[in-house]
């Protein structure tokens, strides 16, 4: 049987597979496969790192996640309140930076892996890790250090001090979201951690014109990843579009895996790359919501046809919102193995 993992070694490396690599980000759904409230869910590795097995082979996709929610990263830096909702993604429910003092005074972990808050996610990866490491890649997110700040400070702020703000307040905070960046990879590296899910809507002209994308963004991703480089990487920009900027990240940064907004002209991004890294066609999995099943085959049929051409192609999903039915979730996943057979 052929495994997710070689499926994806196979695309990586251009050579031909069964099929294509899938990707299939179901998050909050374990709560739902495991008959679980969120907030009763996100509360144990274990609860995490069941349903991820269960649903990984109850759909037949390529890979399992270590991710519980993004606000994770706040609650590492101080964050101490999460909103649960009753059917939808947790979000922050405070600011810790509520002002520069509150800047000068935030500290980042010396140590992520002994804190409270990092407990749980790395249980949960172990798990994964113990049950189908090496044949399922195990993927785990990780936000850049120019998007990070959003969390702590609120966007509004944030634009207002990455625009106009004072130059060394604002740097002060990048470079601390930077160190936290680092130390963040590194941990989940070691604990056995395959894909990297590079966050980065700052890293889209969508959010920031190209001057400053070159001037700053470029800079704090070169600082973000200096360290360990950028070995199974995957640079996303939060479903922003990407099209714009991939040369320069491939010419300056050397990442090799692309995942590209819906918004991107899938067929104009495969050939931006031109075989120089792996292209991740994405589904605008929002719309599977309310989509009939012939409209998904169809903008199933039309990725792959973009796609595929060439090779180094994978199929993928953004969040996967909690309202789409589960008959549309298999729709798609139907539409691509069948489709996607090379």
């Amino acid at each position: 049987m052929i495994t997710g993992m070689e499926r994806l070694t196979a695309a990586v490396n251009g050579t031909t597979s069964d099929r294509i690599p899938v990707f299939c980000n179901l998050i909050d759904q374990g709560a739902r496969e495991l008959g679980m409230p969120l907030k009763q869910y996100f509360s144990k590795g274990e609860y995490v790192a069941e349903a991820q097995l269960r649903m990984r082979e109850k759909y037949g996709y390529d890979n399992v996640w270590s991710l519980f929610y993004v606000g994770k990263e706040a609650e590492l830096l101080g964050c101490r309140r999460i909103i649960f909702a009753a059917e939808g993604s947790p979000n922050v429910g405070e600011m810790i930076l509520k002002n520069y003092d509150d800047i000068h005074k935030l500290q980042v972990p010396d140590d992520l892996t002994g804190h409270p808050a990092f407990k749980e996610p790395l249980k949960c990866l172990k798990i994964l890790r113990k049950e189908v490491g090496g044949r399922y890649p195990i993927c785990a997110y990780v936000t850049a250090s120019m998007t990070l700040p959003a969390m702590l400070i609120g966007m509004e702020k944030w634009m207002e001090l990455f625009l106009l703000g004072p130059a060394e307040v604002r740097d002060e905070l990048l470079t601390k979201c930077s160190d936290f960046f680092r130390k963040e990879i590194e941990a989940y590296r070691a604990a056995g951690a395959d894909i990297l899910v590079y966050a980065n809507a700052f890293g889209s002209t969508d959010f920031i014109p190209m001057n400053l994308f070159r001037e700053r963004s470029l800079y704090w991703m070169k600082r973000d990843l200096q360290p360990g480089g950028t070995n199974g990487l995957v640079y996303y920009c939060g479903g922003a579009r990407m099209n714009p900027v991939i040369d320069q990240v491939i010419e300056q940064l050397g990442i090799s895996t692309f995942y590209l907004s819906p918004l991107d002209d899938l067929a104009e991004g495969k050939k931006i790359i031109n075989g120089r890294a792996l292209t991740c066609g994405v589904i605008n999995d929002i719309k599977l919501i309310d989509w009939s099943k012939e409209e998904i085959r169809t903008e199933v049929k039309r990725m792959l046809a973009a796609g595929m051409p060439g090779g180094k192609f994978l199929f993928g999903t953004l969040v996967m919102p909690y309202a789409i039915p589960e008959e549309n979730i298999r729709t798609m996943l139907e539409a691509v193995y069948e489709t996607g057979s090379q």
